[in-house]
């Protein structure tokens, strides 16, 4: 499984990415763009508490279900944001993952971060990447993976049996080309749900796009 830095797949370690990924529109929308959804800077500070340096503030779990109906789950490393309601993940497009998400491109994303006692869990939407604007964003994300990220992607197929003679580079030169099997899983969320374990009783709010993402307030 690719897209967990030192954790994709149980692979060997690459160095995270930066805790906040691109920067988020300098922290608050410029005059003339759309404003963020309200729970985007609550996902940040969150993420800042949890600290810079803190593996939580990357990792994230995407559920997806398999062709038989059950459900799989794994870790991946957040990659930054695309606009202001969709994130960008990493995977190899030879996984499991890649299938179950042709199959059923609705997900749902959990987002624990322990140190801030907040869990996030987004519900959305693979987007379809095709053309010239799809390969430009899937170079720009393979640019910036060290060659010991890239080289995750040069391992056989995650998965398989392991063969005795198979060749796991630790890394993979800059001037290598992009795999057909590099995949940048886009996901536009339509619904947000925040449970803060702080105080008593414990908080729950939810967000929706098709309600302008205006707040609710739910029971914990």
């Amino acid at each position: 499984m690719r897209g967990w830095a030192s954790l994709e797949g149980s692979r060997s370690p690459e160095p995270l990415p930066p805790a906040d990924g691109p920067p988020e529109a300098s922290r608050s929308s410029p005059p003339g763009l759309p404003s963020l959804p309200p729970w985007r800077p609550l996902l940040r500070g969150a993420r800042e508490r949890e600290g810079k340096r803190s593996p939580q503030s990357r990792w994230l779990q995407l559920a997806t279900v398999a062709a038989d109906g059950t459900p799989r789950l794994r870790t991946l490393v957040f990659r930054g944001w695309a606009d202001g309601a969709a994130l960008d993940l990493l995977t190899d497009g030879r996984s499991a993952k890649a299938v179950e998400l042709v199959r059923q491109p609705q997900v749902e994303l959990c987002w624990l971060l322990p140190r801030a006692r907040c869990q996030f869990r987004l519900r959305g939407s693979l987007e379809e990447l095709r053309g010239v604007d799809g390969q430009v964003e899937r170079e720009r994300h393979w640019q910036r993976l060290s060659p010991s990220g890239r080289a995750l992607w040069a391992w056989p197929e995650p998965g398989a049996p392991l063969a005795p003679e198979a060749a796991f580079p630790e890394v993979w030169p800059d001037a290598a080309p992009l795999p057909d099997h590099f995949h940048l899983l886009r996901v536009a969320l339509d619904r947000v749900e925040l449970l803060e374990l702080l105080g008593h009783p414990h908080r729950r709010r939810r967000w929706r796009r098709e309600t302008d993402w205006a707040e609710e307030s739910l029971n914990p």
